[in-house]
């Protein structure tokens, strides 16, 4: 059963996704709490690379086009649990190299006052192509 809470928290994630295939900031940024945590996919620790603060993560999140200028997110699936919530989608891009990701993928999500406190990234290692 979906209460209204958690339909709120599909449009936020619905939002989020739109923002990233729009290679919209400031909407990615507006759905984030000021203190928000990003863990990237690929880094040195066992996270990823972790991203903290509001300037961190809007720079992160940019880095992502800036590596991908075609990059998009497709057939999103969300689902929420309380204070967590998660989102299934297909990773497309190009690199400046000429080289394509094409990679199934997942963010798990903590929640807090209606918007992304935590952005946990997790995709497939598929070559690229």
């Amino acid at each position: 059963m979906t209460t209204q809470n958690d339909a709120t928290t599909l449009r936020l994630l619905e939002t989020f996704n739109d923002a990233w295939n729009r290679h919209d900031i400031d909407a990615l940024m507006a759905c984030m709490t000021d203190t928000c945590v990003f863990h990237a996919v690929a880094g040195p620790e066992a996270m990823g690379r972790t991203f903290e603060g509001r300037e961190a993560v809007r720079a992160a999140f940019q880095s992502a086009w800036e590596n991908f200028p075609d990059a998009s997110w497709t057939e999103g699936v969300h689902f929420v649990s309380g204070n967590r919530a998660v989102s299934e989608s297909t990773f497309r891009g190009t690199k400046a190299d000429g080289t394509r990701v094409e990679a199934r993928m997942v963010d798990v999500f903590t929640l807090r006052d209606g918007k992304i406190e935590v952005k946990n990234a997790f995709r497939k290692d598929r070559p690229a192509f």
